[in-house]
Order: C-alpha cells, then structure tokens, then sequence
C-alpha cells in the first residue's frame, strides 16, 4: 500500500503514450506498423520497470530535513533551508512541494532541481508572515526522479513542525549599534544635531581633535598649560514608556502589515535601543482599556519580557479609550518619563475629541506623539487627473494630506511632540526622535 502512495507516473511517460496511442492509430491505416508499435509499448514497460526498480531497491532512498528558524519575524524575510542528501548511486531530479502554513495562502509552492549522486544540496526560499502567531508547517514532500523520468518516487518528512511569528528581531539586530552613535547619515537619515548638553557632569580631560569648543575649561586651561575641555554624560535611568494604541485606527494595512503590528515592531527595536542607552523601558498597550504593561525598568530580562509581552498582544480593534489612558498614567506613571505614543489621526475632529487627554498627559510627561502618512493618498495626489472625479478625488487627497499637517501644527502649540511617518520608516524616525530628545537633554 505505502508503495502505491509513492509511486506517480510523471508527464513524460503519459507523452510517450500519447505517441504510442497515435502510433496504433496510424497501424490501422499502414498495417506493417502494427507490430513495430507492440515492440515499443515492450520497450515502454521495461523502462517503466526499470526506472521503479531504481528508485525503490534503495530503502531510504534521500534524506531531507526542514530548517527554520526558532521563531519567524513579524514584516521580515524570514529564510527556510531545506537540506537533501541523495543517497542514490546516479543523478537525481527533485521537486519539491513544501506544506507551507496556511496564512501566507500560497498554493502553487514548487521548486525543481538536480542532485547529483551521492551528494548534498542546500537549497533555501524565504517567507514573509504579516502576523503574529503560531504558523504550522505541513509534511515536506519531495518527489524524486531518475535519469528515466518516467515516474517520481515520493518522500516525506518533517510533519506538524510549529514556528512562532514574533515581533520583528530582524529589525532588532539591524538597529542594535544605534544604540551606540547619535550619527545615523550613514542609513540615510539626517545627522542629529546637539543643541546642548545635559548637567551630569563627567570629567575635565585634554582637549582632542572634534571636541566641542563651547566646553573649554578657560580655568583648568590656564592651570595645565593646555587645552582642556569638561565632559559631560547622557543622564541615565531615564524611564521611557512606549504606548500602543491597539484601536480602530491601527488597523490600516500598508503592505500586507496593520498600522499595530509596524508600531509593535518599532517598539521592539526602540526598547532595546534605550536599554542600551541606559535608560528605562516600559510599554503598554491600550483601546478600551490599558493592558499588556511592562513596567520601565533596565534590567537583564527586560528585554525578553517586552518580547513576551508583544508577542501577546492582541485587539478586535475596538474604539480607543484616551480618557481611561489619561487616567492610568496619572495613576501608575509618577516620575517625570518620556512617553511615546504609537496612534493614528486621519482629521482634525479626530485630534479634537483627544486633545483634552493628551494635554493632561504633557503637563505632567514629555509626551511624543506617532502617527501616519497615508502613503496612498500619495498616488491620488501625484496622478495626472482626466475625469471630473478624478480632479474630485485629488481634491480631497490634498485636503486629508493637509489635515495630517495641521496636526503636527496643533500638537506643537501645546509642547506636545509629534513625528508624522511613513510606515516603512517608523523605526527610525522614532529612534531619531528618542536620540534627540537625549542629545538636547529636555526630558
């Protein structure tokens, strides 16, 4: 029985029957074809006995295993590698059907190639989830075939094998030297500029090449004889809290990933990025009610916790409760702390309804406000118009890009900070943001 389920006749022994068919149809008409097409139906079969001979004397055959990573990342490419060893005295063609899971909804999964005998092959593809979440692999089938090609021998492995979708770490150890340099050109984003310095004094030391002038030491200069300049340090265990708005507005797709899942990967990346720094990092996330919460602190765990933490997440995307926000902060949050607001406003209303609560929050905290460019609006905008409705719809493109300005605008009134962004650059605007906000010492 197991040797029936392996076995599959492949497409050129049905060519070839094909040919024969046609072949017995001609000996009707030119009977000294006749039997010259039973000799090649016995060539046929010898084959075809050949060729099974050759691919089930051998008990095992090839070897195959699946490797995956131990957890995939969230938005990322993420790359499965599957190793085959041909066991098999002469060269083999494989084709290989892997059960992907079923949230990337791929179902003409194929790749083809040779092995050559007695040898090893590593082949790899990649897999981009857009959610978190458990993803279970199928059986990893691959289908070998001889040099005669006329039927494929079919090999399973690896079943029911289970992955767990987390937070972008890709991103995570992309971005973990910036943690390290305010510099950040050499990505393409614009230098950070120091306006000033903090007051936790460090040290007086000589005076090197690329020292700031303005912190000459004229009194220690005269007493050595020699330049000197004072050293100051970034303040440290400065608490930071990341907060996620899990709410109606975040479930914005922008290729393939919702507007929570990119600022729950950014929030990742920006925690480690203050740990790093020596500060604080807490997060929570909030719609209804404030849930999923870490509280800022900069120990060893503290990162796997926010992991842990993020990966647990989950909304129905109800209506975001900002006054049930205001009043946990003012409850749970007593220290002074930078407060990173992942949300999303389309218009002014929108900001209105809010305002009252965000402001209660920035007398107390400095309060940095995330929310998204509506990238789409772009093409609307930039294309040439030639209908009436087409002229109708920039219209209001240009209105809603205008709104998200006046934002910005209203925000700032307040001493409310904002970065307005793109989706596929919300992690680095929000680290520039952060090491800003350290390098002018406003916290």
């Amino acid at each position: 029985m197991k040797f029936i389920k392996s076995l599959y006749l492949n497409n050129f022994f049905f060519y070839v029957l094909l040919g024969i068919i046609g072949m017995f149809v001609c000996a009707f008409i030119f009977p000294r074809l006749y039997d010259g097409v039973w000799f090649v139906v016995l060539v046929l079969s010898t084959f075809l006995l050949l060729d099974i001979l050759l691919l089930y004397l051998a008990k095992t055959g090839i070897e195959a295993t699946r490797n995956t990573p131990e957890k995939l990342s969230n938005g990322d490419l993420n790359p499965i590698k599957i190793a085959i060893k041909n066991q098999y005295t002469f060269p083999i063609s494989v084709k290989i059907i892997d059960e992907i899971p079923f949230q990337f909804q791929v179902r003409d999964f194929k790749i083809l190639k040779n092995i050559k005998a007695s040898a090893h092959e590593d082949i790899q593809y990649e897999l981009r989830p857009t959610e978190r979440g458990e993803y279970y692999f199928g059986n990893l089938n691959i289908y070998v075939s001889s040099p005669l090609k006329l039927i494929s021998r079919r090999f399973t492995f690896d079943k029911d094998q289970m992955v767990p979708t987390y937070p972008s770490y890709i991103q995570l150890k992309k971005y973990d030297l910036f943690a390290f340099s305010n510099n950040l050109f050499q990505y393409g984003i614009k230098k950070i500029r120091r306006i000033g310095h903090t007051m936790e004094f460090e040290q007086i030391k000589e005076y090197v090449q690329g020292d700031d002038l303005r912190t000459l030491n004229w009194k220690a200069t005269a007493k050595k004889n020699a330049l000197m300049v004072n050293q100051f340090q970034d303040e440290k265990s400065q608490s930071v809290y990341l907060a996620i708005d899990k709410g109606r507005s975040m479930q914005m797709p922008f290729n393939g990933l919702s507007l929570l899942d990119y600022a729950i990967n950014s929030t990742l990346v920006l925690s480690n990025v203050i740990l790093k720094k020596q500060d604080k990092a807490g997060i929570f996330a909030f719609s209804k009610k404030v849930e999923n919460r870490v509280f800022a602190e900069k120990r060893g765990s503290q990162m796997q916790k926010i992991l842990e933490t993020l990966y647990n997440i989950k909304t129905d995307f109800f209506e975001s409760d900002y006054s049930r926000l205001y009043v946990d902060i003012k409850k749970n949050i007593n220290q002074r702390s930078l407060i990173i607001l992942y949300t999303n406003f389309e218009t002014m209303d929108g900001l209105n309804r809010q305002l009252p609560y965000l402001k209660g929050i920035a007398k107390s905290h400095l309060l940095v406000v995330i929310f998204f460019s509506n990238t789409e609006l772009n093409q609307i905008i930039n294309k040439k118009t030639e209908t009436i409705q087409e002229v109708y719809d920039k219209v209001i493109a240009e209105k809603f890009m205008f709104e998200k300005r006046l934002i910005a605008n209203e925000l700032k009134k307040y001493g409310i900070h904002s970065i307005l962004t793109q989706p596929e650059n919300l992690t680095l605007d929000a680290i520039n943001k952060y090491l800003e906000i350290k390098s002018r010492g406003i916290l």
